[in-house]
């Protein structure tokens, strides 16, 4: 802006020099010639250094806005170099927080799993009430299992591995719910491999420690059939008028009275 007025100054010294030489040139003929020579010499060493100046004054105003113009320039490109490092470090930082985000859901996630596979396995060894043969308690998970472990080897006919599953239970769990229906079952496991005295004497043990149990009718039945076995009918009859006394209407009663009419 400034560069254009002084252009316009400069072009209007120029046209105001070149009237003065045309108004001395047109009154030459008023002076001497020598004087006319001297004061077109002036007027050309005035036109000279004014234009000698305006030239210099213009170079000097557009190498200033030469230089301001490359400061600028640079600036702006300096200005869009830290934009452009501002949008990677934008987009570095954006990457660090969704991987942070992820890493935090991972954390989380497995955080969720460990939990709930330690509730489970917590769960595992947390007692658990069940009910077996008519009685309601709190066995340990590993209690249940060795105990549905020997049954099952029971049912599959197994008698022998049967009495040395709920052998070993009894001894292992000695104070277990679970011990009146492992010795109504060694009992049985032992009547059926013909072992008859230890048969009886399990039954007896279930009958004398827990003598409201669902199973002592069967015991006391199953009692005299070992009695029977071994040749004790006096032993035996004595049992199935037990039975009848104790627990009559039982199904193990009205057996117990279709065997002593037998006996007599």
């Amino acid at each position: 802006m400034y560069t254009l007025r002084l252009a316009a100054k400069v072009r209007q010294w120029f046209l105001l020099l070149t009237l003065l030489v045309g108004a001395a040139q047109s009154h030459a003929g008023l002076f001497d010639d020598e004087e006319a020579r001297r004061a077109i010499l002036d007027l050309r060493q005035r036109i000279d250094q004014l234009k000698q100046e305006s030239e210099q004054k213009l170079s000097d105003e557009s190498k200033r806005a030469s230089e301001e113009t490359s400061q600028l320039r640079r600036a702006l490109l300096d200005l869009q170099n830290q934009l452009e490092a501002s949008r990677v470090e934008m987009a570095k930082l954006r990457g660090q927080n969704e991987q942070l985000a992820r890493d935090v859901a991972d954390i989380q996630r497995n955080q969720k799993d460990t939990g709930q596979s330690l509730d489970e396995r917590l769960r595992k060894l947390e007692p658990v009430r069940i009910s077996v043969d008519g009685r309601e308690f709190a066995v340990e998970p590993a209690e249940k299992r060795d105990f549905e472990s020997a049954l099952a080897v029971f049912r599959k006919g197994d008698f022998a591995g049967a009495q040395t599953g709920f052998v070993d239970f009894l001894n292992r769990y000695g104070a277990s719910g679970y011990r009146p229906s492992a010795l109504f079952w060694l009992g049985n496991a032992q009547y059926a491999t013909k072992d008859y005295k230890e048969a009886q004497a399990n039954f007896r043990v279930l009958v004398q420690q827990t003598p409201d149990h669902l199973r002592v009718p069967e015991a006391l039945l199953a009692i005299a059939n070992c009695q029977l076995e071994v040749k004790d009918v006096k032993g035996a009859r004595k049992t199935l008028e037990e039975l009848l006394a104790k627990h009559p209407g039982t199904e193990a009663a009205a057996a117990a009275k279709e065997r002593l009419g037998r006996l007599k």
